[in-house]
Order: C-alpha cells, then sequence, then structure tokens
C-alpha cells in the first residue's frame, strides 16, 4: 500500500511539473524527431517569474530508471524553440533528459517589464532550470550539466561558478555579454563613447519613469519576417545574424533582437565570468567555430579557467552555424563530453 501510494504521489507530480501550457508555441525552426517526445513545461526562479520551457526525451526512455539531464540556455534575444530546441532534439535521442527554456522577461516565459535583460536574471534561469530537472523523477539530480549558446553561455558558466548542483558546462559560440556591452565588440569602444552610452541611458531613466513604462526599440527582427534575403549593405556580423533570425532559417516571433535601454547599465555594472577557477574540479567544454568573429570571447575564459577544460574547434564553421547547423554542430563530441563527466 505504501509503494502504491508513494507511486501515486510521484505520478500526480510528474503531471503538475509536466503540464502542458495551452499558450504555449508550436512554432519551432526545425523538425522534432519521431523518435522524441516534446512537453511544454512551467516552473519558478527564486524571484517566483514563471519560467517557460520545453523537456525533451527520447520515446523509449525507461521512466523507471534515473538518467542525466541537460539545461540549455539561448542565444542572446533567442527563443527555447529556435537553437536550445535543435540541441536537445539531439542530444534527447542520445539519452539525456533535456530542458530548454525562454529567460526571464522573454519569449513565453514571465517577467514585467518585458524584454528587460539582466546577468542575475539570466545566469538565476539556469540554476533554476536545475531546480526543475532535479524534481523529475526520472532525472537523477546528481547528473546534470548545462549548455549555454551564444550569451546563454557566458550565463551558464557565470551559474556553474556557484551553482555546485552543474556538474559540467558545454559553451557554443560563447558570447560575454557584460564585456560585449562594455568595450563594444572586438574591444572597440572607447571610454568617450561609453560614456555617452551611460549619459543617455541615464535620462533615460527618468522618461521611463515620468512615463510610466521602459524604452524598448523597435525590434530587430520583427513580424514582417521572416525575409527572403538578407539586407544588402550590413557589416558581415550584422549580415550573420540576419541570415539565421531575419530568414526561414531561424526567425521567430518572439525573438525580437532587442532589450530595453537601460538594461545596458547592469550589465556595464556587473561582469560576469569573475570566478571561473572555482568552477573547478568539473569540466569546460569550449565550441567555436573556426571562422566565428567571437572566438576571442572562448579563447579568454580558456586562458582564465583552471583546468579540466578543452576548447574545441569546429572546422569551417562561422559563429551563428553553432545555433543550428547539425552537420557542423559536434554532437557526438558533447555526448561524451557529458557521459564522461556527469
Amino acid at each position: 500500500m505504501k509503494k502504491m501510494f508513494n507511486l501515486l504521489v510521484a505520478a500526480l507530480v510528474l503531471v503538475f511539473l509536466l503540464g502542458t501550457a495551452a499558450e504555449a508555441s508550436d512554432y519551432y525552426t526545425f523538425k522534432l524527431s519521431d523518435q522524441v517526445t516534446r512537453t511544454h513545461v512551467r516552473y519558478k526562479n527564486r524571484y517566483n517569474i514563471t519560467i517557460a520551457a520545453d523537456l525533451y526525451r527520447a520515446k523509449d526512455l525507461n521512466k523507471l530508471k534515473s538518467h542525466p539531464a541537460l539545461v540549455i540556455g539561448p542565444p542572446y534575444g533567442g527563443v527555447k524553440e529556435q537553437g536550445p530546441g535543435v540541441y536537445a532534439n539531439q542530444l534527447a535521442q542520445r539519452g539525456f533528459v533535456v530542458l530548454a527554456f525562454d529567460p526571464s522577461f522573454n519569449g513565453e516565459s514571465g517577467g514585467e517589464p518585458r524584454h528587460v535583460s539582466s546577468p542575475d536574471f539570466f545566469v538565476e534561469d539556469f540554476s533554476a532550470g536545475v531546480d526543475f530537472l532535479g524534481t523529475v523523477p526520472y532525472v537523477d539530480r546528481e547528473r546534470i550539466g548545462a549548455i549555454g549558446i551564444c550569451g546563454s553561455g557566458g550565463f551558464s558558466l557565470t551559474a556553474a561558478q556557484v551553482d555546485k548542483r552543474i556538474k559540467a558546462v558545454a559553451t557554443a559560440s560563447m558570447y560575454d555579454i557584460s564585456r560585449y556591452i562594455r568595450d563594444g565588440l572586438g574591444e572597440t569602444m572607447t571610454a568617450e563613447q561609453r560614456d555617452k552610452i551611460l549619459e543617455k541611458i541615464s535620462q533615460q531613466r527618468w522618461h521611463d519613469f515620468e512615463n510610466g513604462g521602459v524604452q524598448v526599440k523597435k525590434p530587430s527582427f520583427d513580424r514582417e519576417m521572416p525575409l527572403k534575403k538578407v539586407p544588402e549593405g550590413l557589416n558581415p556580423v550584422a549580415a550573420e545574424f540576419f541570415d539565421y533570425y531575419a530568414t526561414a532559417r531561424g526567425y521567430h516571433p518572439n525573438s525580437i533582437g532587442v532589450f530595453t535601454d537601460s538594461s545596458k547599465m547592469a550589465f556595464m555594472n556587473f561582469p560576469l565570468l569573475t570566478h571561473l577557477e572555482d568552477i573547478s574540479p568539473r569540466p569546460i567544454l569550449l565550441i567555436i567555430g573556426e571562422n566565428a568573429h567571437s572566438n576571442y570571447f572562448s579563447e579568454s575564459v580558456y586562458k582564465k579557467a583552471a583546468e579540466p577544460k578543452e576548447l574545441y574547434v569546429v572546422s569551417g564553421a562561422n559563429h551563428v552555424d553553432l545555433y543550428d547547423r547539425v552537420d557542423l554542430i559536434p554532437f557526438d563530441k558533447l555526448e561524451k563530453f557529458f557521459k564522461e563527466n556527469i
């Protein structure tokens, strides 16, 4: 009788945790494998914000056993239906239970005002994912890892600095968003330019306060998209991002490419990745594309982090290729890395 009661309680918990949300998006940038089950889930982070996520598992996964799990965050400005889902779909076929989430204030996740970007909240969202995965009955909570794509690479590593439950971290095309916002891409921002930006944002706060809302720029990738081709005249980096976010390849209506103007203040004031050495002895895998403009972020992390660590270069790949190119993303490498370390 006691065993039957415990099974019933576990089943009720699972229904509560894994219940499909009526308003969850069914628009994805990739095709779900017929070997994988995807379930819409909702849970709270420690700020009581509701996080929207998708849980992926193989259809033939034995739910009576415990399995390793991964939490995956999107590129900066991206959503779960894009790159994180691509990774989750592939890794679920390799035996992992995988959670792909929308960051606080963005996508289908809760939080007001909308489109806020925050180093604290975006790092917290990884730990909140670990909170959730640890309550799934068929997940081994002692075998949870994290993957961060682009901006989430910096957030996942920063979460792992203090959250010992994250047993291993892999990043793909990592961006350090705090460094990017403070110093510009390629460290090109001058002190004078930074001062002007901060002066403008400081004045913007009065405007926001007086008008009862926060300023958000016009979406970079709006609902008039997807475009049939990348606009002419863009610099190479912008063209690369447009090729993904603004065309049918990666366009999603919840991924607009901008945040509130005042969000920059926090990133300029509170840098990420300040205690990388604390991740050791848990391992780090940094995946970069041979032709990626963002490689210096991962190279800096590799120099600063303690062992065990690895910098893995994907031949012929650019930055955005590691969002969705399943022919280039090294899933065999990821599978081996996590199965050996979590």
